[in-house]
């Protein structure tokens, strides 16, 4: 009888089973784990009662929180699906160069998409200049923290003189850099100062 009452205490109640599927899901669908107030505006209520039914699944061994780091709510079935954290650092454009906004938080990637986390990040693309690259407004890409590429690798593009990040197809010249979209309706441009932040390695797609 005792092996049951324990059993009984360690099952979700209903809503705790409903945040559970939610967080499971939102990690899903965006590569990162909801944030408490999101978790509270989703389900209609307060903050409080949020970290209540947290602490509670935690003490049921049904998920973990890492202290200390931002929406760091992992379920077992997170585990499974074999996530590494990597650093979100902010938005690229994939247009017209526009600056970098800087704004760190972590992404969940598919191991499989990373021979090792060390030394990569993410950036959520804002534009469609790479969209016959099959890379879209709102996606996020993946990238190695590297200063070359060879020519026609998609790039991170540091613009010093104009305090801009772009991503593009890299070509070096004599004297100068070639940035080219991968979009018809757009067309290459030049630079003389350009620094290599990271290749493009992989793409995690917008859920639509």
């Amino acid at each position: 009888m005792k092996q049951e009452s324990s059993a009984k205490r360690d099952k979700p109640t209903k809503r705790q089973a409903e945040i559970l599927h939610f967080t499971r899901e939102y990690r899903r669908e965006n590569g990162y784990s909801p944030s408490m107030v999101e978790i509270a505006k989703h389900f209609d209520i307060s903050v409080p009662t949020v970290h209540q039914h947290i602490y509670s699944l935690q003490r049921k061994n049904l998920l973990l929180v890492d202290k200390g780091k931002k929406r760091s709510i992992i379920t077992p079935q997170d585990y499974k699906s074999q996530l590494v954290d990597i650093p979100l650092l902010g938005i690229i454009s994939a247009g017209g160069p526009i600056e970098a906004i800087r704004n760190e938080e972590m992404i969940g990637v598919p191991r499989s998409m990373l021979p090792t986390p060390s030394h990569h990040y993410a950036l959520k693309v804002s534009g469609v200049s790479m969209i016959e690259e099959g890379i879209m407004d709102g996606d996020i890409i993946i990238v190695h923290d590297q200063q070359t590429v060879d020519d026609g690798e998609k790039a991170v593009a540091y613009m010093p003189e104009r305090n801009e990040v772009t991503l593009k197809r890299i070509y070096i010249e004599k004297n100068r850099v070639k940035l080219v979209p991968a979009n018809k309706t757009m067309s290459p441009f030049y630079e003389t100062n350009v620094q290599i932040q990271g290749k493009v390695v992989g793409v995690l797609r917008k859920e639509i």
